[in-house]
This record gives structure tokens, sequence and C-alpha cells, in this order.
């Protein structure tokens, strides 16, 4: 079996979703950035590229605007970024879209990306999904990423249900999930993450 070749993609860590107008609510932030940190020093340590990603909008818009304070990375991965391998902006949730890293991950031979940051509810399910037709093999730790509560038109959802429903629609389809000591153990032997699939997790739901 060939080897994987691994990418860690940091997505959004930035200061909006802790001082901002969208705190993550689930898990707690200061739990999930902790565990960012803890994926990224593994990463390193294993000789895996990381990939930092900032949403950026223009300077008048009221979040992620750039040159704010908000817009900058979260101490624990801005102490980071002189050693990452790569820095993207985005303007979309996807990290592909808009961005050279597709590229880039086939120039560096990457066949598997890991997916931690923010939010589970959106840049983290958009990327997830983005990479299928792309042919990548994901992965996302579901307790280096979080989500808010959300409330609309269609109806209400508490944070923690929003993460551990998208975790498990990420598992049975898009994603491997799991927590970062899991992951960490899989990155130090090469081996990938398990997961589950559509027939059989619809099995295990009914």
């Amino acid at each position: 079996m060939t080897a994987l070749r691994r990418a860690l993609i940091v997505i959004d860590t930035q200061k909006e979703y802790f001082e901002g107008l969208l705190p993550i609510q689930y898990p707690d932030r200061t739990e999930s950035i902790a565990r960012i940190r803890a994926a990224m020093e593994a990463a390193e340590q294993a000789g895996t590229p990381v990939v930092l990603v900032q949403h950026e909008l223009p300077t008048e818009a009221p979040v992620f605007a750039a040159g704010s304070a908000t817009f900058q990375n979260h101490p624990e991965v801005a102490a980071f970024e002189d050693r990452a391998s790569k820095h993207i902006s985005k303007q979309f949730s996807s990290v592909f879209a808009g961005t050279d890293l597709e590229a880039w991950l086939r120039d560096q031979g990457i066949d598997t990306i890991t997916l931690v940051g923010y939010m589970s509810n959106n840049c983290v399910l958009a990327s997830a999904a983005a990479a299928e037709p792309l042919g990548f093999v994901v992965e996302v730790l579901s307790d280096a990423t979080g989500a808010i509560g959300l409330g609309n038109e269609a109806g209400n959802a508490p944070a923690r249900q929003v993460h551990e429903t998208l975790m498990t629609l990420l598992q049975s389809n898009w994603a491997a999930v799991a927590d970062t000591d899991a992951w960490t153990a899989a990155l130090r032997a090469g081996k990938p993450l398990g997961k589950s699939d559509l027939v059989t997790s619809a099995a295990r739901g009914r």
C-alpha cells in the first residue's frame, strides 16, 4: 500500500471567532484552539506540511475585514505563522474556491487533507465537500473544529447539535472524523483514519 501523504489545513483560526461577531460555542473555543495547536505541532514533528488559511473581506465588511484586529489569527496559531508551509487568503467558504491550494497540494504529492479550524458549519463543511470531486481523501478533527448556534426562518439549532450532527454527516460520506489524539497516532503510524459510508450510516441510523 502506498504511504499516505497528508497536509494539515488550518482554516480561519482568526480572532473573529473569539473576540468578534462569530464566537465559537461548541466545543469550547479555548479547548479547540489548544487542540488545533497540538495538531500543528504533531504535523511539524512528523514532517507533514501545514497550510494556514485566513478569510479576508474588504475593509468595510462587518467580519474578517482586511487589516482589522479580528482578521488576525488567534495567538496560538499566530505563533506558528513563520513555520507554516503555505499561507492562503480566501473569500469563499471552501478553501479551494479562488485559491491555488489544489495546484499546490498536487505539486507536493498530497493525497490526504486534514481539516481543522472554524467553522464546522461553514468552511470545514464546504471544504470537505469541495474536496470530493478533486479526489482528495479528507480527515476532520472533531475536537479541533467548532460551531456556532444558528437561528433563522428555517429553524433553530444549538451549537452542540450543529457540530455533532455535522461530524456525523461528514463521517457518513465526505470525511474520516476523529479526535486529535487518534489522528496523531495515525499520523505517526502512517495509517489512514477509519470512516463509515452512507449505506452503513443509514442502516445504523434507522
